[in-house]
This record gives C-alpha cells, structure tokens and sequence, in this order.
C-alpha cells in the first residue's frame, strides 16, 4: 500500500479497489474512478476475490459494497483496517446496515451521483491522513 493523500482533491494514480457484486454498479464506479483519474483494481464480485485482490495487489482506498453475493463484506474491511487502507461502504441501506465498530467510516448511498463519490473518497483520505502522527 502507498501512503497518498491527494492535494486540491486530485486523485490521478490512486489504485482503488472496487468489491461489487452488481455487473452495472461495477461498470458505473469503474468509469467514475477512471475519470477521477485513478487506477482501478478488481472490481471483485465476490468475498474470496476481494479477499485475493487485498492479499496480492497494492490498495490506496476502497469502495465496498456491504453485502457481496449475499456475504457480509467484514472479512475484507478487517483485512482492509489492519492494513491500515482507508475504505468507503456503498450500500443502499445507509449506515444502519453497517455493524457498530464501523459506522465513523464514510458511506456512500446508492444510488449515487459522481460527486457523491468523489466527495466521499476524499473524506476517507482525509479521515486516514488525519489519523496518522
């Protein structure tokens, strides 16, 4: 993982994982990402790719959706955390689907328009820069 926070909210060369099980949402962040200028990595549709993509590939930041293929995404946000990758949930639930120990973390609401996206990927940066010494 590299230690990146952009400046003036550019994210040109962030590589961002993308865990979604859904083929179009898959496609709609992919091009968003794209156009932020950032790498994408995956997309992974299931827990154990994820899981693969977290273990084998460098991760700046992540957008997960919350429920993959009917699997609780928390084995890769663990992964995520202890690796110290700052992580955004996607989900059309809001937080309250999202278990106690993380709801501080961003989440985006599907659906969800590009700014909504940009504006939460920089607040995870901006969290995890702001957690750092």
């Amino acid at each position: 993982m590299t230690q990146r926070t952009p400046r003036n909210g550019d994210m040109t060369g962030l590589r961002v994982l993308v865990v979604e099980d859904e083929a179009a949402i898959s496609l709609l962040l992919e091009d968003m990402l794209l156009d932020f200028g950032c790498e994408v990595v995956g997309p992974a549709a299931r827990l154990g790719a994820a899981l693969e993509l977290v273990r084998d590939e460098t991760v700046d930041l992540a957008i997960l959706d919350v429920n993959v293929a009917g699997e609780p995404i928390y084995p890769v946000v663990s992964a995520l955390a202890d690796m110290k990758v700052p992580f955004v949930f996607s989900t059309g639930y809001g937080s309250a689907g999202i278990k106690d120990l993380y709801r501080d973390r961003p989440v985006l609401q599907k659906p969800f328009a590009q700014h909504d996206l940009q504006q939460k990927l920089l607040q995870a940066l901006q969290e995890d820069a702001q957690a750092r010494p």
